[in-house]
């Protein structure tokens, strides 16, 4: 796979290099640029697999280099400084970030979701970059679900609760169907607990608006608006009874 790396750190580019030598043999670095206008000529002469590409850069910032290029096919992987909102941001829209300094270990994950995936939707990076212009900096009410057959964009009011599947996890949504997202319960429940969903069981992370009935007793359990029975752990028990006030 051919890689072009777009940082104006001169040192992030460097180590991101190493890294991708050290610990990626198959992917090759065609072009390291600390200029975003040379990356935006990068991407046009070389048409690579996948582009590493920070966000504030000054000339062109993240998303005006990845307008200049549109219509280009190739997967992306955001490099970014830490902060919170961003990488909650990343996550509501389903896209690979590497925070710096870059870590091998998430690197080496970031180019496995890569093979897997091989091209970034532009409604991801669309999703993404209305968060960013959002100056109260709230997250939006839908989220970007990746499946075997593309990226779903779901309303948050409409995930009835989801389930854990091993390593990835199934979304229920109201009218019926499901998705099954490559991602584990855990990495689910950090991003939506403070949007009104609760873990009340190992297995079950549910929307608490879409509770219809809440039996309590030694086998507690919801009957969601749709009519399934899902169990609530004696530990969550307490939790869920408190949120509504039932204690």
């Amino acid at each position: 796979m051919r890689a072009i790396i777009i940082d104006d750190e001169p040192d992030a580019v460097e180590l991101l290099t190493i890294r991708l030598s050290q610990k990626c043999p198959q992917i090759e670095v065609v072009a390291a640029c600390t200029s975003s206008i040379k990356g935006v000529a990068a991407i046009i002469e070389h048409q690579p697999d996948v582009v590493f590409l920070d966000i504030e850069m000054p000339q062109m910032n993240g998303f005006q280099v990845l307008e200049a290029v549109e219509g280009i096919p190739f997967a992306l992987v955001f490099v970014t400084a830490y902060d919170k909102f961003a990488l909650k941001a990343f996550r509501y829209s389903a896209l690979d970030y590497l925070l710096k300094p870059i870590d091998s270990n998430e690197l080496m994950q970031a180019i496995h979701k890569i093979e897997k995936q091989k091209q970034t939707s532009k409604e991801q990076v669309s999703h993404l970059r209305s968060q960013f212009s959002n100056t109260a900096k709230t997250f939006p009410d839908k989220i970007a679900l990746p499946y075997q057959n593309g990226v779903a964009f779901v309303n948050l009011s409409e995930i009835l609760y989801c389930e854990s599947d091993d390593n990835y996890t199934k979304f229920y949504i109201s009218e019926g169907q499901f998705y099954l997202v490559t991602k584990s319960l855990k990495e689910i429940q950090e991003l939506l607990e403070e949007r009104g969903f609760l873990r009340v069981h190992r297995q079950f992370l549910i929307n608490l608006n879409h509770i219809k009935k809440f039996v309590k007793g030694e086998g507690a359990y919801v009957i969601m608006t749709n009519g399934v029975s899902i169990p609530v752990s004696r530990l969550n028990k307490d939790r869920l009874a408190e949120y509504f006030g039932w204690l």
